[in-house]
Parts: structure tokens; sequence; C-alpha cells
């Protein structure tokens, strides 16, 4: 379980993150929600361990993120950025086999079972056809599931592959923003296939609420750095509280079809 406890956090005079409590059980998917400047990405960095806070714990399994090594938390979790530019020309392959650096020790080459690893990565996240070609041709959509495949590959074990349900943990930050809607639509299809079939826990950062919808079973509603409401989907995602987080009127409705909620924007609410 991953868990956060009274976090705050600043840059310089700028407090960005304040007493903001917040748990992900193994195998659950946490939405986080807010509008820009909310202090969600900061929040993801702060549960990657990537930022440390200025108060407050961040657990896993117990034991406070500091008390891990980068190299065994690298190996417990893994963030997928909004957007990852390579200094170099890598491969597919060659970008997802970089998942497997906190498994090699000083010096030590990818073996065939990071190979193989990598590789089922990429099954995984449909782009095994893609392993020879240039990361850099290919599309947004693509470029997402590569950046997942690599992921996956981090966290995967050399004796068994994949751990136990609930292990593999993935912190992605607006997975679906720069992409088009069928993109958007592979993406959310993906995660939800990873959570329900690997058991596989996700932090998701987003400004689509119809995608957190689709994809989280919890959500995290975060405005001017503080929470304003944690809990279950179906019963934070509700009109009043996105005119309390983005200032407009919507309309929520579950969507038969779609097999989730919906979110309608109607109008801005004026004073």
């Amino acid at each position: 379980m991953l868990q956060a406890t009274g976090v705050s956090f600043s840059y310089r005079e700028t407090l960005v993150v304040s007493d903001v409590s917040v748990r992900v059980g193994p195998g659950r998917v946490l939405g986080i929600l807010g509008p820009n400047g909310a202090g969600k990405s900061t929040l993801l960095k702060l549960l990657a361990g990537i930022l440390r806070p200025t108060a407050g714990v961040i657990t896993l399994d117990g034991a406070p993120l500091a008390s891990y090594s980068r190299r065994s938390l690298a190996r417990r979790l893994a963030v997928v950025p909004q957007e990852t530019h390579p200094a170099f020309d890598f491969s597919v392959l060659e970008l997802a086999l970089m998942g497997r650096y906190p498994h090699l020790d000083a010096f030590e080459l990818e073996g065939m079972e990071d190979v193989a690893l990598a590789r089922a990565a990429l099954e995984t996240t449909g782009t095994a056809h893609l392993e020879g070609r240039a990361f850099a041709t290919l599309s947004g959509g693509e470029k997402q599931r590569v950046v997942i495949a690599s992921a996956l590959a981090q966290l995967g074990n050399r004796e068994s592959g994949i751990r136990n349900r609930g292990f593999e943990l993935l912190l992605l930050d607006e997975p679906t923003s720069s992409l088009d809607l069928h993109y958007q639509l592979e993406i959310a299809a993906l995660l939800v296939r990873l959570n329900r079939e690997r058991g596989t826990t996700l932090v998701v950062t987003t400004h689509d609420l119809s995608f957190a919808a689709s994809v989280c079973q919890e959500l995290v509603l975060l405005r001017d750095a503080r929470v304003l409401g944690h809990g279950p989907t179906e019963e934070v995602l509700t009109a009043d509280n996105v005119r309390a987080l983005y200032g407009v009127e919507v309309d929520v409705q579950y969507h038969a079809a779609a097999g989730h909620l919906t979110v309608v924007p109607l109008a801005l609410n004026r004073p």
C-alpha cells in the first residue's frame, strides 16, 4: 500500500501541497484531479519519491519512502511522465530495456532474461511489432504505450517475470494529455486491462473527467494545494464537486453503453 499522511511541500515560499492524506491499496486505481496549479504533478512526484515532503510522511508497504534506496524503490514503483524525449535515437526495444537498469549491477549489461522481460512488456502493451523502429518515429499513442512497456519492464522480476498481483505500481502523469481521441481510448483500455488482468496498482493524474471515470476506482480532488474530496469515484465525481473544483456546471450521468460515469460540461459557473 502507498500512503501519504499529512504531506506538505513548498517550492521556496510557495505552498503547492498542503496537509494531504491519501492512500492507494494493492491492485487499486487512484485518480488525482484538479485545475492547473492545484498540485497534482507535485503530489505524484512526492508519491514516487522524486520529491521529499517538507512535512508529513509517505510510506510504501508500511516503510517510509525515505528508507528505500533509489535502486530498491525503482524496482518497486515506476513513473510514466507526460512526455518522453530521449537524448539519442533509441529503438523501441532499447527504450524498453532502459527499464531494466535498476536490476543491473555496475557495468553489467542486459542479459537474455532482461531482453525477454522487455519483449514481454512490449507484447503486453501491443507494441512488440515496433521493437526495431526508432522511438522518435512513432505516433504519440505508440510512444506512450512503449514508455508504459518500459515501466512494466522496470518492475519485472528475472526469476518469475511478473510479481504477485498488486505488486506492480505505476504512477502516470496525465497519460492522455497530448493524444487524440483514438489514442486516449487506447490508453484507457490498456490501463484497465493492466489492472484487471495483472492486478497492477495505478496512480493517475488527469484533467479528463470522463477518462478518470472510465479508469479510476477512487479519486482525489485537489484545489489550492488541498484535498477537496477523496473516495470512490461514483461518490466523489459529482456535479457539486466539479463545480467547486473547476467553477463549471456539468451534467454527471451513468452511461450504460460506456459502463461508467460521463461528464458533460454545460456552462461556466458565474458568481
